[in-house]
């Protein structure tokens, strides 16, 4: 299969605001150009942009999957539910051998053993590492654990039944573990290479850290009882921030392989993954410390590149900071963007197979609407995205 490559650049305003914050609650920095600069790590807009999945309805559940430790519990549920006669305690059991059987490794958290000797309640084994499986990955080991439950240690040491384990765990990837990767520092054949890649979200101007110094009165308390009940500090920042992520769409298909369902087309879940990535990625938003701040805002501007060439991010184009001398960043880092893109496209021989679509906000980002095909909505840029994608795969390599 040919590479194709999928570029995601943003423009967004946020207010005072604390998204993602550092090890002593301040917002994250970084220095770039040789000034400092707002910063939103990408597993903070990665993990926003998984969970807007589910949180909108933007795929079905059966194409999603989950990340946790807790994942002999995730199982032994499903066990139940196909095998209601079975108990608590026999179905963890089952569970636990099964997860063991593809090569992954489970124990009792010590904090949980410690207290189950005060308790005499016997805790649920956890992995010792987060585990992303899918939906229908679970379902699956399930099933196998049902099938092997009057001897599930008998029915594991058979190699096929065993090497069914492993082949269940690693096929039929959800969309979004083809999309984010998987990795188990300790079993190197439950890796998925991620089809995406994102950038720290940086802003496109110098940024100081500010603080807020902050009172809470006591409700209860009398007229002669003066002072605050509570003081503390929080810090924040402004920023008008340039996202970027890029999308190996060969890359997602191998790992989505024939996907989730029988009876569509080999493009249908490509598609279908590519749309639901674009669109999350751009309305998603990091929550940290949002009922403080209530930084709900989404980008003024969104451009789109579908390449055969690698990705290309335009951050390049802030490396000298927007100074705000017309009043504010968003405009001047709009016209950043419009000479800077032409040109390095031009440089690098990257303009007759790429295609172009922009959704923009508001007059500050006129410029940007020669940048590619204009878009009304985010649900037409989507779709026009979705189609040009299930194109490119369905010709010939």
């Amino acid at each position: 299969m040919n590479r194709i490559f999928l570029d995601v650049h943003a423009l967004q305003t946020v207010p005072p605001s604390n998204l993602n914050r550092d090890d002593t609650g301040a917002p994250k920095t970084a220095v770039y150009g040789g000034v400092p600069r707002a910063r939103v790590s990408s597993q903070a807009w990665k993990r926003a942009t998984r969970t807007y999945f589910d949180d909108e309805h933007l795929l079905d559940p059966s194409e999603l999957g989950v990340r946790t430790k807790k994942v002999v519990e995730l199982l032994a549920k499903r066990i139940t539910e196909l095998a209601p006669s079975l108990s608590t305690d026999t179905a963890l059991a089952l569970a636990d051998e099964t997860v063991k059987a593809t090569g992954l490794k489970t124990e009792v958290p010590k904090r949980k053993a410690d207290a189950a000797k005060e308790s005499g309640n016997t805790p649920a084994p956890e992995a010792k590492y987060l585990v992303f499986l899918s939906a229908r990955q679970l379902d699956g080991l399930a099933r196998l654990a049902v099938d092997g439950a009057a001897d599930i240690t008998a029915f594991l040491k058979e190699k096929s039944n065993k090497e069914k384990a492993r082949e269940i765990a690693d096929s039929r990837h959800s969309v979004d573990i083809a999309l984010f990767g998987r990795m188990v520092a300790d079993a190197a054949d439950f890796n998925v290479d991620a089809a995406v890649q994102v950038a720290h979200a940086i802003s496109v101007h110098r940024v100081d850290n500010e603080s807020d110094y902050y009172t809470a009165v006591d409700d209860e308390n009398t007229e002669e009882e003066t002072g605050a009940g509570m003081i503390g500090t929080v810090d924040f920042n402004s920023a008008t921030l340039y996202r970027y992520a890029a999308l190996g769409v060969h890359q997602l298909a191998a790992n989505l392989g024939q996907g989730l369902r029988e009876d569509e087309p080999r493009t249908e879940p490509v598609r279908r993954a590519v749309e639901a990535f674009v669109h999350s990625f751009v309305a998603s938003l990091p929550t940290g410390k949002i009922n403080t701040f209530g930084h709900h805002t989404l980008p003024d501007a969104v451009v789109v590149k579908l390449r055969t060439t690698r990705p290309i991010s335009f951050v390049a184009a802030f490396e000298e900071p927007v100074r705000g001398d017309q009043g504010g960043h968003v405009r001047e880092a709009s016209d950043r963007l419009a000479a800077y893109v032409p040109d390095i496209e031009r440089a690098y021989g990257d303009q007759d197979s790429t295609l172009s679509w922009v959704l923009r906000v508001g007059a500050n980002t006129l410029k940007l609407a020669d940048l590619g095909t204009e878009s009304d909505t985010l649900g037409d840029l989507v779709t026009a995205v979705g189609q040009a994608v299930a194109e490119r795969l369905g010709k010939p390599a």
